[in-house]
């Protein structure tokens, strides 16, 4: 299913506006089959499959880099892989995988303020906002963390309500529940 909708992106651009190509692939972990994109810079995208809006984000990352997406090897996926792996082993806590997200520039400051949440650890919108310099930008820095295509390398998971319950999480409220369990668990 998912690559027939991979497949159908190749319409979404006149052929004469791509230039390049985004390699995709299925990648199966503990949670659930995974859907990773990647150029010459890195991984693009990383998101659970039977996310609602992964047909809208394979259509900006195709805009973006004014590519086609299509099943492959990227030379970066055996790395990807490997720490995905290690990462539900409770093997690795930080990942040297290339990234190479799509979005704006208040979009990217947000996304660096959640790569440097401590592994384990979690953090509010708000929290997150006042790093960023303005503590009223809460649903503005939500809805960044929301539209983060790279999950758990960009760990959106670690961001939680003000009142400490979980909030919104785009793999679902139950997957942001196990990666937190599982970095809780490798601490103790």
């Amino acid at each position: 299913m998912k690559t027939n909708l991979v497949s159908a992106l190749d319409v979404t651009l006149p052929k004469k506006e791509k230039k390049g190509v985004i390699y995709s692939k299925k990648i199966d972990t503990p949670l659930g089959a995974m859907i990773a994109c990647a150029g010459e810079s890195g991984i693009c995208m990383l998101e659970f499959s039977d996310r609602k809006s992964l047909g809208a984000e394979l259509e900006e990352i195709s805009r973006h880099f004014g590519a086609h997406i299509i099943p492959g090897e990227s030379s970066v996926f055996a790395t990807l892989e490997e720490e995905l792996h290690e990462y539900f082993n409770g093997e690795r806590k930080m990942f040297s995988v290339p990234l190479s997200p799509v979005g704006t520039d208040f979009q990217k400051k947000v996304w660096e303020v959640l790569m440097k949440i401590p592994y384990g650890t979690t953090t509010s919108y708000r929290e997150q906002a006042t790093i960023l310099g303005n503590p009223k930008a809460v649903r503005a820095v939500a809805n960044a963390n929301g539209l983060n295509k790279i999950s758990i390398f960009i760990p959106c998971h670690r961001i939680i309500g003000s009142n400490g319950t979980l909030t919104g999480y785009g793999g679902g409220i139950w997957r942001k529940q196990k990666l937190l369990e599982l970095e809780k668990a490798i601490l103790i």
